[in-house]
């Protein structure tokens, strides 16, 4: 199995932290951020991680070598020469995404929770659709974008962007954590 983290951005609301290393290799409990995910990755059965790189790539690279053999995993980069947005890196990289019928999972680098992966996977195969976002509840959704769905079956119906208030809003954000069955689906 594979997944494909965001790391491109150049974590500006971290700054000064992030003016020397990348933001995915900031310290969060004594270890890089993006290594969280990458350990609860690789205790999934995900065998290949693929960073979708821009600022600082080979900083994140080198590191990442070491923690790969530890983990027995593989970890490649695709780099961005030009910012691309969320669904950019999935096109970079979908010849790798793609290689055969696995689901994978999508990531932003700075998200940091208890990651229900083999649960996310389960459940995807189980309903056979085209993909699953983990979604959480807030107390406040104008804050951030809300997800309108179905409350009979969880489809999602759309995305409002940090919406002021809906009758339909929701209550429930994207957490930022995806599986797919195929990338060109998210492009």
């Amino acid at each position: 199995m594979k997944a494909l983290i965001l790391v491109g951005g150049y974590g500006t609301r971290l700054r000064p932290l992030t003016l020397s290393k990348p933001k995915p290799l900031v310290e969060f409990v004594n270890k890089p951020m993006v290594l969280h995910q990458i350990e609860a990755l690789a205790e999934a059965g995900v065998d290949h991680v693929v960073l979708a790189v821009s600022y600082r790539a080979e900083m994140l690279e080198e590191e990442m070598k070491a923690e790969a053999e530890k983990l027995g995993i593989r970890i490649t980069t695709s780099l961005e020469t030009e910012p691309l947005g969320t669904a950019g890196p999935l096109a970079l990289a979908r010849s790798v995404l793609d290689a055969d019928d696995e689901p994978f999972f999508v990531l932003n680098s700075d998200v940091i929770c208890d990651f229900p992966f083999l649960e996310m996977v389960q459940f995807h195969r189980h309903h056979g659709g085209e993909g699953t976002i983990v979604v959480t509840r807030v107390e406040e959704p104008s804050k951030y974008g809300v997800v309108v769905y179905q409350p009979d079956d969880g489809r999602i119906e759309r995305f409002v962007e940090k919406s002021r208030s809906s009758s339909r809003a929701s209550g429930w954000t994207s957490a930022s954590r995806r599986t797919s069955s195929r990338a060109r689906a998210c492009t």
